[in-house]
């Protein structure tokens, strides 16, 4: 039967492609066609809707997968520009520490112990945070703790592995002070809540102080006492002075050069020059 049939196609092959378009075998198919061809167009019109859907589901399905890659691709990237901007941020932290030592030559004789914020006060008053070095890594009590912008506060509690930094906006931080080149010394104190905004107390009235002069660590000692920073360390800058009218000194107030509420990396000054009356 299967040859027959194959035998017979060829012959009817043959004698199609043989024949004239008046042949009979042509005069058939455009019989046929004619016949099927109304119902071909009703299937074809019939099934348009189930394959539309068919290829509806395909293409959603494609759509999902490709909008899930991309996703998942754009989430990479945005991890990637984040872990560059880190970086980036960090990179400028540690530059901006190595410029604060170059700057002030007598920091030269610290050792000094590069570490990270891991904590913060919870309060308000900005009055410490925790560092994620401590004694093994050679930092003692009362070290002072600097960033690339100038001083931080020192060292009040420590374990092995971490250390607690007394901000100088806690109010029991006092840092013994002078306004540059060559101005008067006072006490600089918080004004607390606000850690953008110190204090310059002890100051007469009739020393001229004027907006926009620096501030700087003291530094001093009379050999039985000594001033619980070293000297020439930054502190800020004179944002307002007022002669107070019914006292002797001014208020003075100082903005900080360190942004105590953003802290990422600080630098701990370990060893150094004795300083009498302060213990390690």
């Amino acid at each position: 039967m299967l040859v027959g049939l194959i035998v017979l196609s060829l012959i009817l092959l043959s004698s199609h492609f043989s024949e004239a378009e008046s042949g009979p075998l042509h005069s058939i198919q455009r019989g046929v066609a004619t016949i099927f061809s109304p119902v071909g167009e009703v299937a074809e019109r019939a099934l348009k809707p189930v394959r539309d859907a068919i290829n509806w589901f395909d293409e959603t399905f494609d759509a999902r997968g490709e909008n899930e890659e991309l996703r998942a691709e754009v989430a990479k990237l945005r991890e990637e520009v984040t872990a560059l901007e880190g970086a980036e941020g960090d990179n400028e932290q540690f530059r901006k520490l190595l410029g604060l030592v170059d700057e002030n030559p007598g920091l030269g004789e610290y050792e000094l112990v590069t570490a990270r914020v891991i904590g913060r006060s919870p309060t308000v008053w900005f009055s410490d945070v925790t560092i994620d070095k401590g004694s093994s890594a050679g930092i003692e009590r009362n070290d002072t703790v600097v960033n690339g912008d100038g001083l931080v506060g020192r060292i009040t509690d420590l374990t092995s592995g971490t250390a607690q930094v007394q901000l100088i906006t806690d109010h029991d931080n006092a840092v013994s002070a002078q306004v540059l080149p060559s101005g008067p010394t006072g006490i600089v104190e918080p004004e607390v809540g606000d850690p953008e905004d110190l204090l310059l107390d002890f100051i007469d009235n009739d020393e001229t102080i004027q907006e926009n002069q620096t501030l700087a660590t003291a530094g001093w000692s009379n050999g039985t006492i000594s001033s619980a920073y070293p000297p020439g360390i930054p502190i800020g800058r004179v944002s307002e002075a007022e002669e107070a009218a019914q006292a002797r000194f001014q208020r003075v107030h100082v903005t900080p050069f360190a942004d105590l509420r953003q802290l990422e990396w600080v630098q701990v000054l370990t060893g150094g020059p004795e300083r009498p009356g302060v213990p390690g």
